[in-house]
């Protein structure tokens, strides 16, 4: 009997043995798979704040490139009711997103455009102040999103009353001996707007491409909308962009002067259709998320729709003088 018990004794502390190394491998197999899956995940990290990196190099290289080949061209001109305008050089740019664009939408085709004239461009969006100093009117007063401020972007203005607009104040820079008879004011061309947002540079945004950085740069709706602040807020608030331009991302959409084409008009001066059914609209507004304020983001509606965030900045046609 005390042999048998001894034998089956030995036999238990082998198998207790062989389980203790069988776990104590599944152990090493389990710590090294997740050692091996750590690893994959920090270099994978790495890959990807290194590739961030790069882009945001680039974006900052591009913009100093801009600064540098475009900073000393500029100049700000103030009309006679305050508005200022820089004087945007002409020149040639990519209009459009490429295909690997986050959101890149099937109207954003890229294209080649020349711009073979310099052209004038609000500083900033229409103020309320603005607004009513040269129409009289209150087109927001009683609507729902509204906060009256004589800073903040005009909005509840259609496509007609943009164009009013700068037909009024084309009538009264001309009768103060301000405007030459070849300038006046007027919507920009989609392909004027895109010029000036972008300001020479190529990524989804006039600062790059991290739309985490869009709130330093325009009222949408992460520092907007998702706070309360359900209106135009007052412009030149944020930072402008490469050309000194505020607010081109953000705040209210802008109306542009084309009828919308979906394929595009490219070329040389290009001014889009010559009748349609919408006018095109830019920019992006405080109701929207980050991909839709990127600088080739585009809308249209008929021109006669007005709007809680839909606003207009006024461009005037430059002199060849």
């Amino acid at each position: 009997a005390l042999v048998n018990d001894i034998r089956l004794a030995k036999i238990e502390l082998k198998e207790a043995l062989k389980k203790t190394v069988e776990d104590y491998a599944r152990e090493a197999d389990a710590e090294a798979e997740e050692a091996a899956r750590k690893a994959d995940a920090e270099a994978k990290e790495a890959a990807r704040q290194a590739k961030e990196a790069a882009r945001q190099a680039d974006a900052v290289a591009n913009l100093e490139r801009v600064n540098d080949q475009f900073g000393a061209v500029f100049k700000t001109v103030t009309n006679t009711i305050g508005m200022e305008l820089i004087e945007i050089p002409a020149g040639k740019f990519t209009m459009g997103s490429p295909a690997g664009e986050k959101n890149h939408q099937a109207d954003e085709e890229q294209v080649a455009v020349t711009l073979t004239k310099p052209f004038g461009l609000g500083k900033t969006e229409v103020t309320q102040g603005q607004w009513q100093q040269g129409m009289g009117t209150e087109p927001w007063k009683g609507k729902e999103n509204v906060q009256a401020d004589k800073d903040g972007a005009a909005m509840y203005v259609s496509w007609d009353d943009a164009t009013a607009f700068c037909q009024k104040l084309t009538d009264l820079e001309r009768k103060a001996g301000k405007l030459k008879a070849n300038e006046e004011y007027r919507l920009p061309t989609e392909a004027e707007w895109e010029y000036a947002c972008r300001a020479g540079t190529t990524t989804a945004y006039s600062f790059g491409d991290d739309k985490k950085q869009l709130g330093n740069y325009g009222w949408f709706q992460g520092n907007a909308l998702r706070i309360g602040e359900n209106y135009a807020h007052p412009v030149s608030r944020k930072q402008p962009n490469p050309w000194g331009l505020y607010d081109m991302h953000g705040n209210v959409y802008e109306w542009c002067s084309d009828w919308y084409d979906e394929t595009r008009f490219y070329g040389t001066d290009p001014v889009g259709l010559e009748e349609g059914s919408g006018r095109v609209f830019r920019g992006g507004s405080w109701w929207n998320g980050p991909d839709g304020c990127r600088s080739a983001s585009r809308h249209y509606v008929v021109p006669s729709y007005r709007l809680y965030n839909l606003g207009f900045r006024v461009a005037r046609s430059q002199s060849a003088q």
